[in-house]
C-alpha cells in the first residue's frame, strides 16, 4: 500500500468513527435490529475476521441506500471503503470507478475532499492510444481551432510555441542567442519574472528581440492586489512593452488559486484588477496577451478567479512532474502520476474559449532530500510532456520550461536539462521537429505542414507514403518494460525505453490492416493490449509535387486505379463525360483519349489500347488504370513500392529517383527522434527491383511487394531479438 493510500485511508476510518459518534449514519441506531445497521455490522465483522472481500456486497448494499436517501456523505464513506479494497487487490477497474464515485459524492455533498479519489483514479487507469501523423492540413487546423473559427491574439494555426526559463541555466543564462548552440534550436518565448512596482524588464525583452523570440513575463503583485492602479506606474509600464517591439505573453498575478500568494483569497478582487489590467494593455499595448495562469492545483478553487473571455488572451497553468510531493518521500510518492491527466480538467473547461499553454513546467531527474536519482522516471515524463501532451490537447499551444535546478530551496528537486545528458538529448530530438514553433507570429503553423491525428477504434485510418506512429501508454505499474508492435499479427517494432514511436511505410501496411500494441510492464507482464484499424492508399507525385485527390488512388485486383479526370487535368487536358455510354475523354493538343466505365480497352487517336483491368466508377468517379493515365499524354512513370507512390513525369520532364522523393504526407524525415534503420543489400536489391522493373499495375508487384514486407518483417524482429539480448547481457554486467 502506497503512503497515499495508508494516509487516506487512516483518514477514512476516521471519518467513519467520527460518522458513528455523531449518529450520522442514517438510520444506525445501535441499540435496535435494523438491516442497515446489520449490514454495516456484517462488513465490521468480516474485515476483523481478516476477509474483507465478504464485506464487499455489504458496502455495495450501503452505497445503493445512501445514494437513494440522497446522503452523499455517507455514499462517499462507503465508496472510500469499496475502491479502497479493490486498489488492494489490483482490481483496478472497479477500484477506479468507486473512486469516481466518491469524488462524486463529495461533491454533492458540497466538499472537494474527492480531489486525491480522482488522482488515485487516474494513477491505476490503464492507457493504450495511438496518433499518426499527417499533413491533412484542414484536419490539423479544424482540431486545433476553437468553435468559432477565430484564433486568439498571437495564437498559431496549430503547432506549438516552445519556451524556456534559462536564467540559471549556467550554459545559457539570459543569452537567448545560445539556444540554437545548445539545444539545436531557437525557442520561441523566454520567461522572465518582474515585480509589480518595478521597472518593465527591457534587459529581458532587448535579449529576446535579439534572438528573435517573444517574452513570457511572470507579472506578480507581491505588496498585494490593492498596490494595483491605473496610475503612472501602469502605464509607463504599458508604453514600455509597446515599445520594446516584440509579442509579449503577459502572465498576471499567476497561481491565484493557491494560498501561497499574496493576491490569493479575495477572487472579485482579483478579477477587478486583471481585467484593470487589461484594460491599459488594451489601450497601450496592442503586442501583449493577456494569460490568466493558475496552478493545476487545487483544481476546483481556480474557477472563481477566473476574469471572464472578454478579458483574457490566452488560458496558462504551472504544473511541475515529480517524484516525491514537493520533493519529500515523507509527504508520498507521486511517481505515479503523469503531466497528462493533470491538464484534464483546464482543457476540458477552457480550451474551447482559449489557446492554451503551459506557462511553467518541468520534469525532475533527481530529488534531493532523499538524494535519489530518477532518469528513467524523468525520461518518460519529457516524453509524455512535448511528445504525448501537444498530440492528446491540441488547443495546447506552448510549454515553457523551467530549466532549474533547485537543490537548495522550494522543492528541492533537478529540473535542469543540462545536469541529465540523456533528458536533455531527449528534449533536443524531440522539439527538433518543425511542429515545435520557434516564433510567435499571428496564425503560424509547422514549416512541413505535418501534425498528429488520434487512431480511431471505427474507422481505417489511412494515411500515404510514410507515417510516424506515437503511443500514449500508461499504466499502474507506472514504469513500461516493454512495447511490441504488430501488423496482422507479425513483430515489426519493439521497444523498451522513451521515445516510443516508429516510423511506417505505406508498403508495410495493406488496405485493412490491423495494428496491435502489447504492452510489457518491468517484471515481463503483459498488462495491456489494444488494436486499431490501419490502411495506407497509392499516392501519386507529378513533376514533383505530391498530389491530393478527393477520391484517393486505389487497388483492385493487384492494380492500381487512379482518378482519370484529376490527373488529366493536373497534365492540362480537358475532359468530358458522356453519361449515356459512361465514357470519359481527354484531349490534349493533337492527343485524344477516351476510357469507358467497364471496358478493358482504351482509345487513343482512334487507335484500341488494351487496360489490364477495366475502368471504374468508385465513389462518383472515374478511375482508370494508373500506367494507362499517366502515359496517355505521353508522359512516364516509376512506382515507389515502399512509400506506395507512382511517380509521374508529364512529356519533356523525367521522373526523379526514390532518394529525391519530396516529403511524404506522413514525411518523419526531420523527425531526429524517430528510429532509423540498416536495411542492408538484400532490402536495397529488393528497392531496386521494386523502383525500376516494377510496373505499378502489373500482378508481378504483389509478389515483389510480399518478399519485401517478409525481409522488412524478419529484420525487425532480428534487431528486436538482438536488443533484448543486448539489454540482458548490460544489465547483468
Amino acid at each position: 500500500m502506497t503512503m497515499f493510500q495508508q494516509l487516506r485511508a487512516r483518514c477514512i476510518k476516521g471519518l467513519m468513527a467520527l460518522a458513528v459518534a455523531a449518529g450520522v449514519l442514517t438510520g444506525a441506531p445501535a441499540a435496535l435490529a435494523d438491516p442497515i445497521w446489520d449490514r454495516w455490522k456484517a462488513a465490521d465483522a468480516a474485515v476483523k475476521r481478516g476477509n474483507p472481500g465478504q464485506a464487499v456486497p455489504h458496502w455495495q448494499f450501503l452505497v445503493q441506500h445512501y445514494t437513494s436517501a440522497g446522503d452523499w456523505q455517507n455514499a462517499a464513506l462507503f465508496c472510500g471503503r469499496l475502491n479502497q479494497y479493490f486498489d488492494g487487490i489490483k482490481d483496478y477497474e472497479n477500484a477506479i470507478k468507486y473512486y469516481e464515485l466518491e469524488n462524486e459524492y463529495w461533491l454533492k455533498a458540497g466538499k472537494d475532499w474527492g480531489a486525491v479519489d480522482l488522482q488515485r483514479a487516474e494513477q491505476i487507469r490503464t492507457i493504450v492510444d495511438v496518433y499518426m501523423f499527417t499533413a491533412d492540413q484542414a484536419m490539423l487546423q479544424r482540431q486545433a481551432a476553437p468553435p468559432d473559427g477565430k484564433l486568439a491574439k498571437l495564437e498559431p494555426e496549430y503547432g506549438m510555441y516552445i519556451g524556456m526559463y534559462s536564467e540559471q541555466d549556467p550554459a545559457m543564462g539570459n543569452n537567448f542567442t545560445k539556444s540554437a548552440s545548445l539545444y539545436g534550436k531557437n525557442h520561441a518565448i523566454y520567461l522572465a519574472y518582474s515585480p509589480y512596482g518595478h521597472p518593465f524588464p527591457k534587459q529581458y525583452a532587448v535579449r529576446a528581440k535579439q534572438a528573435g523570440a517573444a517574452l513570457q513575463i511572470g507579472w506578480e503583485p507581491g505588496e498585494g492586489l490593492d498596490a494595483v492602479q491605473d496610475d503612472a506606474h501602469l502605464r509607463e509600464w504599458a508604453r514600455a512593452a509597446k515599445a520594446s517591439g516584440i509579442p509579449i505573453f503577459l502572465r498576471y498575478a499567476s497561481e491565484m488559486n493557491g494560498n501561497w500568494v499574496k493576491w490569493h483569497g479575495d477572487p472579485q478582487k482579483y478579477i477587478e484588477k486583471f481585467r484593470l489590467v487589461h484594460r491599459v494593455m488594451a489601450e497601450e499595448a496592442p503586442n501583449v496577451a493577456m494569460v490568466w495562469s493558475p496552478g493545476d492545483v487545487p483544481a476546483y478553487s481556480m474557477d472563481a478567479y477566473y476574469p471572464g473571455d472578454d478579458y483574457v488572451d490566452w488560458v496558462g497553468v504551472s504544473m511541475y512532474t515529480e517524484p516525491y510531493e514537493n520533493g519529500d518521500p515523507a509527504q508520498g510518492s507521486m511517481q505515479a502520476t503523469s503531466p497528462i491527466e493533470r491538464l484534464d480538467y483546464l482543457y476540458k473547461t477552457y480550451s474551447a474559449r482559449k489557446p492554451l499553454m503551459i506557462s511553467e513546467t518541468a520534469v525532475s531527474h533527481y530529488a534531493h532530500i532523499p538524494n535519489e536519482s530518477f532518469t528513467a522516471y524523468g525520461l518518460l515524463n519529457l516524453h509524455r510532456l512535448y511528445e504525448i501532451m501537444p498530440v492528446k490537447y491540441p488547443r495546447l499551444k506552448a510549454i515553457t520550461y523551467f530549466n532549474v535546478d533547485l537543490k537548495d530551496r522550494e522543492s528541492r528537486n533537478n529540473y535542469s536539462l543540462a545536469a541529465n545528458p540523456s533528458m536533455k538529448s531527449l528534449y533536443t530530438n524531440m522539439i527538433a521537429r518543425p511542429y515545435y514553433l520557434t516564433k510567435v507570429e499571428q496564425g503560424a503553423k509547422p514549416a512541413d505542414g505535418i501534425g498528429h491525428v488520434p487512431l480511431s477504434m471505427g474507422t481505417s485510418n489511412t494515411f500515404a507514403s510514410q507515417t510516424k506512429i506515437t503511443p500514449w501508454v500508461k499504466i499502474p505499474d507506472i514504469y513500461i518494460g516493454k512495447i511490441n508492435y504488430f501488423i496482422n499479427g507479425e513483430l515489426i517494432e519493439s521497444q523498451t525505453n522513451p521515445p516510443f514511436g516508429f516510423v511506417l511505410e505505406a508498403g508495410e501496411v495493406p488496405e485493412g490492416s490491423t495494428l496491435t500494441l502489447d504492452v510489457y510492464n518491468r517484471a515481463g507482464d503483459k498488462v495491456a493490449s489494444k488494436s486499431y484499424p490501419l490502411s495506407s492508399q497509392v499516392s501519386v507525385i507529378m513533376d514533383g509535387q505530391r498530389q491530393h485527390y478527393e477520391q484517393p488512388p486505389v487497388i483492385r485486383n493487384g492494380s492500381t486505379l487512379a482518378p482519370l479526370r484529376a490527373i488529366f487535368e493536373s497534365m492540362g487536358a480537358e475532359v468530358t463525360w458522356d453519361a449515356a455510354t459512361q465514357t470519359a475523354t481527354g484531349r490534349k493538343g493533337d492527343t485524344t483519349v477516351s476510357v469507358s466505365i467497364g471496358k478493358r480497352t482504351a482509345m487513343k487517336n482512334g487507335e484500341p489500347v488494351a487496360l489490364d483491368v477495366p475502368a471504374q466508377l468508385i465513389n462518383g468517379f472515374t478511375l482508370a488504370p494508373v500506367r494507362f493515365i499517366g502515359e496517355a499524354f505521353d508522359g512516364n512513370l516509376k512506382w515507389h513500392a515502399a512509400s506506395r507512390t507512382v511517380q509521374i513525369a508529364t512529356s519533356g520532364r523525367s521522373t526523379v529517383g526514390s532518394a529525391a522523393l519530396p516529403p511524404a504526407q506522413h514525411s518523419t524525415a526531420a523527425d531526429p527522434s524517430a528510429p532509423t534503420e540498416e536495411r542492408g543489400f538484400l532490402m536495397q536489391q529488393l528497392d531496386e527491383a521494386l523502383n525500376d522493373a516494377q510496373e505499378p499495375d502489373s500482378p508481378e508487384s504483389g509478389g515483389l511487394i510480399e518478399w519485401k514486407t517478409v525481409y522488412a518483417i524478419t529484420h525487425r524482429s532480428f534487431q528486436a531479438v538482438a536488443s533484448f539480448i543486448f539489454s540482458l547481457v548490460s544489465n547483468a554486467a
